[in-house]
């Protein structure tokens, strides 16, 4: 679906939410219906006749524009068979990356020794399963929703357990912008409940402030994980000690 085909339909569902047809709307900008409904058709639309149509349903056109970036489908989650198709190939996986981190295609291709060819081959597969919309000039629209996560016992969680997290953890911490804490509590039900709250605003804040680093010019951010990890648990050396 083009950019114009979206702000057609959002024109369209603003008319008929406010009971307008193509009759009114034909009065108002002065033509003939037959005109109105051949200029529907067509999507051959002014900025000034775009305008003139939004002002008339009671938006800006930076408004009826914002209404059919927001109506086009996204995804949240990928499916198994999805996420698998993403591990079997570690350079699909690697653009996926990529990709969420809102990296251009010539970002990827500068920093990486991968050609335009085996980008697109993977763009191409990222289209296919809606996390992404290939657009002219190269450009790349995502669509994700803002709250999208791996599945909780997917391939991709699991192939970042078995290969990534002794990666992740390994080195000494003790550079400026790296931290590793450890604590332990003895807490009660709704004590954990309440603190995994926390977790969760924690993992929102890093990406909310993700979203605001969008705009930053590559050379200017750095990949940045977090590891948070909770659960009932007593060192094994100590429970060899029990009664």
């Amino acid at each position: 679906m083009t950019e114009i085909t979206q702000i057609v339909n959002a024109l369209k569902r603003q008319l008929k939410a406010q009971g307008m047809t193509y009759r009114d709307l034909a009065k108002e900008l002065d033509m003939s219906e037959a005109g109105v409904k051949r200029l529907f058709a067509s999507e051959r639309f002014t900025l000034e006749r775009l305008a003139q149509i939004s002002q008339l349903l009671g938006f800006t056109m930076a408004e009826i524009m914002q209404e059919a970036s927001a109506s086009i489908m996204k995804i949240n989650m990928l499916t198994h068979d999805q996420e698998a198709q993403l591990v079997k190939d570690p350079k699909l996986l690697l653009i996926t990356v990529c990709i969420l981190n809102h990296w251009s295609i010539q970002e990827i291709e500068s920093t990486y020794d991968l050609s335009q060819k085996e980008i697109f081959k993977r763009l191409m597969v990222l289209d296919r399963i809606g996390m992404i919309e290939l657009l002219p000039a190269n450009r790349i629209r995502l669509r994700v929703k803002r709250d999208f996560d791996w599945l909780q016992k997917g391939p991709i969680r699991q192939f970042f357990f078995k290969q990534g997290i002794n990666d992740f953890l390994s080195g000494n911490y003790d550079q400026h912008n790296e931290t590793l804490e450890f604590a332990h509590a003895m807490l009660t039900e709704p004590a954990i409940n309440q603190f995994q709250i926390e977790l969760r605003r924690l993992k929102n804040k890093l990406a909310s402030l993700h979203e605001e680093c969008i705009d930053a010019p590559l050379s200017k951010k750095r990949g940045t994980g977090l590891l948070v990890a909770m659960k009932e648990w007593e060192f094994d050396a100590f429970k060899q000690l029990r009664k």
